[in-house]
């Protein structure tokens, strides 16, 4: 965590996609010299379907480095079509991954601080965008979701900006825990007391934990 950086900037209008041309900014391009992120996202990053899309829980969408090299493991044949931008998301980081955050984490990236509040659930324009409906599943099942961040302080981050732990309200609880509970969408009595006051999880998904709990 001490020597992660962004490596990548990504923001994307919203186009044709697939071959049906459904509305979506899932392509993104690199932002070169930086860009200022506000409480709703990266500017000039658009979403094409605000039901599911953006919104300060899903202002911006981070993603390992890392991962791409496991992805084109998994699927040689889409190799050279993994890399910085192409699973959507705006940041890709170096040095650490889902694994290695709680939820809840406060990040500090440049002049921005941002805060881990829920993982990706990846929806069909992840297939199109690959053209391979293998795809979203898997993401589901790997766990190499990435990470939504929800903007606490607006700011700009430019290209090889370090991501310091700003602060951790929950030590006890990985994020990687979250996207296990979230996949297999079975939630224990004792999670779902726990998620549904958490502190930094999306609100959604403090909702959806509350109605699991017993009454």
């Amino acid at each position: 965590m001490s020597e992660a950086k962004v490596t990548a900037i990504h923001a994307g209008r919203i186009a044709p996609l697939g071959p049906n041309g459904v509305p979506s900014a899932f392509v993104k391009s690199p932002v070169s010299g930086g860009a200022y992120v506000g409480v709703l996202g990266l500017a000039g990053d658009e979403q094409a379907d605000l039901t599911v899309h953006g919104g300060r829980d899903k202002a911006v969408y981070a993603y390992a480095q890392a991962n791409y090299d496991l992805w084109r493991t998994d699927f040689p044949e889409l190799a050279d079509k993994f890399g910085p931008g192409s699973v959507g998301e705006n940041l890709a980081i170096e040095g650490m991954s889902e694994k290695d955050m709680c939820v809840g984490d406060v990040h500090a990236i440049g002049g921005a601080l941002l805060q881990v509040c829920q993982p990706r659930q990846p929806c069909f324009k992840f297939a199109l965008r690959f053209e391979d409906e293998r795809l979203p599943p898997a993401m589901m099942l790997n766990g190499r979701s990435g990470w939504y961040y929800r903007v606490l302080q607006e700011g700009g981050i430019g290209d090889g900006e370090s991501v310091r732990l700003h602060a951790r309200p929950n030590p006890d609880f990985p994020f990687q825990r979250l996207v296990e509970i979230i996949s297999r969408r079975r939630v224990r009595e004792d999670e779902a007391t726990r998620l549904a006051s958490m502190d930094g999880l999306a609100a959604q998904w403090r909702e959806y934990f509350s109605s699991k709990k017993p009454a």
